[in-house]
């Protein structure tokens, strides 16, 4: 009898749990798996990962091991003693990991390769907050890592916003772009969610379950079972798609710590988290040109920046971060001149966001930025929307290494603000009809902790003081999420 039969055999056993609920083939879970099965650039990748290094178990190529519960059981209350979650072993849970461990290896040693691109990402941004590493599974879950992925409930990117809650959480989604599908800020906002649902319930279970159908419906499932606020007894009284989130998520959190234990192995992405860099244009931009004047591949660009809807940069606001191979960013730096005059409008068709007044160009002002642990060159620089290039040169730094404590001086360009929607003010600009003289009002929908300092801070020239005054009717102690304050901004 080989391994593959001796150790199925061991499931076999009385009481055991080989008779499993099978998944559904319209789990949402599967779903996203079966859609990064399809992802163009990751569809033919070499298998490049050492796997007699990891192979520890020397099992044979093609053999699928699967071990008795008892294996199981023990593996996750090791995970579980280091972790806030309780990562249970039950019936769902065992379901979920036959399906990355089993039906989907493929689909999992991609999802392994893709984590050393997506989860350093992850790892700072929980950091930043106080959330629990173990957060960067829940992409896995959500997304299979796929930042493009688009769920039947137009959900989209690799924490699978819909439109209200990210923009809720200050993302851009209109015509051109879709922040929802930008790693960096929608890691941001995901956290920013996250910590707001531990707080109504108390119980990282009860997070994770309203994360994916809102917290209405994990309070109405919690008054249907008595009040409890245990995750499993109100399992029966949720959605049904949310029914098998939480296993999924434990079934992830098990299967990336005991890959190796089931013959699965990463397969590495076309590129790595230190293969990627960041630059700030300040400019209309497509893709296309930009990949032409670089000799990258159109597809992975348009890959590796999928915020951008049509492939194109608007103009905005804001210098905008844009995502290229790290290897190509001294040839942006020499060809940036080109890359500036590249983009050619029809002359009857406005450019992508003109349709809105565009920044009038100010005065530059030096800023100190310290370093906070966690933080990197290229977060620091699109945080405060300046290049990683410029960055680097301002503070004669070489390399990437920061520390935290560190002083960085930032030089940046000061705008007079102009009625549009930004990443940092995702409100709609609208001249209010009572407005005259030389000030017209912009309307600023408050986010989940805002002050009015802060608020202010995000528009050059507009103080507390101004909001105040133009908001007199407004409890300034107690700021409503969601609600919309009038910002002035004089007339051009």
């Amino acid at each position: 009898m080989n391994i593959r039969h001796l150790l199925t055999a061991l499931l076999l056993v009385p009481g055991g749990l080989a008779a499993q609920d099978s998944i559904p083939s319209n789990d949402p879970v599967l779903e996203r798996i079966n859609d990064l099965s399809r992802l163009p650039w990751l569809l033919h990748d070499p298998f490049t990962t050492n796997v007699e290094e990891l192979n520890t178990h020397n099992f044979a190529p093609g053999v699928v091991p699967t071990w008795p519960d008892e294996v199981y059981k023990e593996r996750l209350l090791e995970l579980d003693e280091l972790s806030p979650f309780k990562l249970t072993y039950n019936g769902p849970v065992r379901s979920y990991i036959d399906m990355y461990a089993q039906r989907k290896q493929e689909q999992t040693s991609r999802m392994l390769g893709l984590a050393q691109l997506y989860f350093p990402i992850f790892e700072q941004a929980l950091d930043r907050y106080g959330l629990p590493q173990e957060l960067k599974y829940l992409a896995v879950v959500e997304s299979a890592l796929y930042p493009g992925a688009r769920s039947r409930a137009a959900a989209v990117g690799l924490w699978q916003f819909i439109i209200g809650t990210g923009k809720l959480y200050g993302l851009r989604v209109d015509s051109y772009v879709d922040e929802r599908c930008d790693i960096y800020k929608s890691t941001d906002a995901a956290c920013r969610y996250l910590r707001d649902l531990h707080k109504i319930f108390g119980d990282w279970e009860l997070a994770l379950a309203a994360y994916n159908c809102g917290p209405g419906n994990v309070n109405k499932a919690v008054r249907r079972a008595g009040g409890t606020l245990d995750y499993w007894k109100i399992y029966d009284y949720l959605p049904r798609e949310t029914r098998g989130y939480v296993p999924a998520f434990i079934a992830a959190n098990y299967i990336f710590n005991h890959a190796a234990d089931h013959n699965i192995y990463p397969t590495i992405p076309n590129y790595c988290a230190y293969e990627v860099d960041t630059i700030q244009v300040r400019y209309p931009l497509e893709l296309d040109k930009l990949s032409a004047i670089l000799g990258a591949n159109p597809q992975e660009l348009r890959d590796l920046n999928p915020m951008f809807k049509e492939g194109v940069i608007p103009q905005m606001k804001w210098p905008t971060t844009v995502y290229i191979p790290e290897s190509m960013v001294a040839g942006f730096i020499q060809h940036e001149d080109t890359i500036s005059r590249s983009y050619q409008p029809d002359v009857s068709t406005p450019a992508p966001g003109n349709a809105v007044a565009q920044a009038k160009s100010g005065s530059t002002k030096t800023y100190t930025h310290v370093v906070r642990s966690g933080e990197s060159l290229g977060l620091i620089a699109q945080r405060n929307r300046v290049s990683l290039h410029d960055l680097r040169r301002w503070n004669h730094i070489k390399g990437d290494r920061i520390h935290a404590g560190q002083r960085l001086v930032l030089h940046r360009e000061e705008a007079e603000p102009a009625p549009a929607t930004t990443a940092a003010a995702p409100e709609e600009a609208k001249t209010d009809p009572v407005s005259s003289g030389k000030e017209e009002y912009i309307y600023h929908t408050i986010q989940p902790g805002d002050t009015l300092w802060e608020i202010a801070k995000s528009y050059p020239g507009v103080s507390v003081d101004d909001l105040k005054r133009l908001n007199g009717n407004m409890n300034i102690r107690h700021l409503t999420v969601g609600k919309k304050i009038k910002v002035g901004v004089e007339k051009g």
